[in-house]
C-alpha cells in the first residue's frame, strides 16, 4: 500500500483546531488511526496506510468544518469526530444555531442520542446532570418546530417540589410552573432567543404544563419533552406516554438515581424503560459521567456518587 503523505488544504483556524493545544488533538488522531499528523502550514499532512489515512481524513475534515463555523473545538469534539470516522456515521445536522453557535454533540453518546431522536418516535435519555440530555432534546424539538415538521413544542415535568401547594402559588398556570422549568427555558432562550421564544409562547407553539395537566389530551403533530421523568409515578408515566397522537414524537429525560418521590419504588422512569426497551420505534440512550459537559468537577462528583452506589450494591 502507498505510504505517500496526503496533504489536506485547510484554513488557519481549522489547522489550529486539528492540531490542538500542544498538539493534543493531533496526538489523539494519530493514536486512533495509526497515522502521522503534521501541520506544515496551509493544511494538514497525513502519513500512513491508505485505509488509515482515509479514516483520519474524515475526522480531520469534520473537525475543520466545525472550526470554520467559528465553533470552539475541544477534546470531546475530536473524539466524536474520530468515533464517527471509524463507524462511518455523520453528525445529525439540522440542529438550530444557538447564541453560542451551532448546536452539536460533544460526546459520542450525545451523537448517538441525537441520532435516536431523529430515528425513533419515543426516546428515553437516562443519565446524570450535566450530560446534555435535556438541552439536546430541546434543541432537537426547536429544530423540528423551526422547520415546520411539528406544530408545537410541549414541555412537561412533574412538579414534585410544589406538591399540593401548586394551586396556591400566585399567577396563571405558566407562572406557577415556570420556576420548575427553568433549565428548559434557559435552553430555549439560548437556542431561539428571548424575543422569538416569547412570540411562539404567545401563539401557543411552545407550551409548558405539569404532567397532571396532560391527562385526557391527545398530543398530535407535536414534539413532547418530559423532563425530570424519574419523579413521575408509574401511573403518570403510563398516562403521558399514551398521550401521543398523529405526527407526534417524544423525548423522556431523567436521572434514575435522583428520585424525589416519597416512595422511590413508584418511579415510572426505570419501570417504563424496563417494559419498553427493544420495542419498535423506541430508543434508549444511557449517559455516564464521561458525558458530563459542564464544569470538569461535575464529572468527578458524579463518579464519586456512582462509586458509592456501587459500593452499597445499588444498581440503576
Amino acid at each position: 500500500m502507498s505510504r505517500a503523505p496526503e496533504f489536506i488544504t485547510l484554513s488557519d483556524a481549522a489547522v489550529r483546531a486539528v492540531a490542538g493545544a500542544n498538539s493534543r488533538h493531533a496526538a489523539l488522531i494519530e493514536d486512533a488511526f495509526g497515522v502521522l499528523v503534521e501541520t506544515p502550514g496551509g493544511g494538514v499532512s497525513l502519513n500512513g496506510d491508505t485505509k488509515s489515512r482515509a479514516q483520519a481524513k474524515k475526522a480531520v475534515q469534520a473537525i475543520a468544518e466545525r472550526a470554520d463555523q467559528g465553533l470552539e473545538i475541544g477534546e470531546a469534539d475530536v473524539r466524536v469526530a474520530i468515533g464517527n470516522a471509524r463507524s462511518g456515521q455523520t453528525g445529525p445536522g439540522q440542529l438550530p444555531i444557538g447564541r453560542r453557535g451551532q448546536v452539536a454533540p460533544k460526546t459520542a453518546t450525545q451523537a448517538e442520542y441525537l441520532q435516536a431522536l431523529g430515528r425513533c418516535e419515543l426516546v428515553f435519555g437516562l443519565g446524570p446532570a450535566g450530560t446534555g440530555k435535556t438541552f439536546l432534546a430541546v434543541a432537537h424539538g426547536a429544530g423540528l418546530l423551526l422547520r415546520g415538521e411539528v406544530d408545537r413544542l410541549i414541555v412537561s415535568r412533574p412538579a414534585v417540589e410544589a406538591g399540593e401547594r401548586l394551586g396556591f402559588l400566585p399567577g396563571d398556570l405558566t407562572e406557577k410552573v415556570d420556576p420548575y422549568m427553568a433549565p428548559v427555558w434557559e435552553a430555549l432562550t439560548d437556542i431561539l432567543g428571548a424575543e422569538q421564544l416569547r412570540r411562539r409562547r404567545e401563539k401557543g407553539e411552545i407550551e409548558v404544563a405539569p404532567i397532571a395537566f396532560l391527562r385526557g389530551r391527545t398530543l398530535s403533530h407535536a414534539f413532547v419533552i418530559v423532563d425530570e421523568a424519574q419523579n413521575a409515578s408509574r401511573a403518570q408515566m403510563k398516562m403521558v406516554l399514551t398521550r401521543l397522537g398523529e405526527g407526534a414524537r417524544m423525548a423522556v429525560t431523567g436521572d434514575p438515581t435522583q428520585i424525589d418521590l416519597t416512595n422511590p419504588n413508584d418511579s415510572g422512569l426505570a419501570h417504563a424503560v424496563g417494559l419498553l426497551e427493544g420495542v419498535k420505534g423506541i430508543g434508549v440512550t444511557r449517559f455516564t459521567a464521561e458525558d458530563v459537559v459542564r464544569h470538569p468537577l461535575v464529572e468527578r462528583i458524579v463518579r464519586a456518587y456512582d462509586a458509592d452506589a456501587a459500593k452499597r450494591g445499588r444498581t440503576v
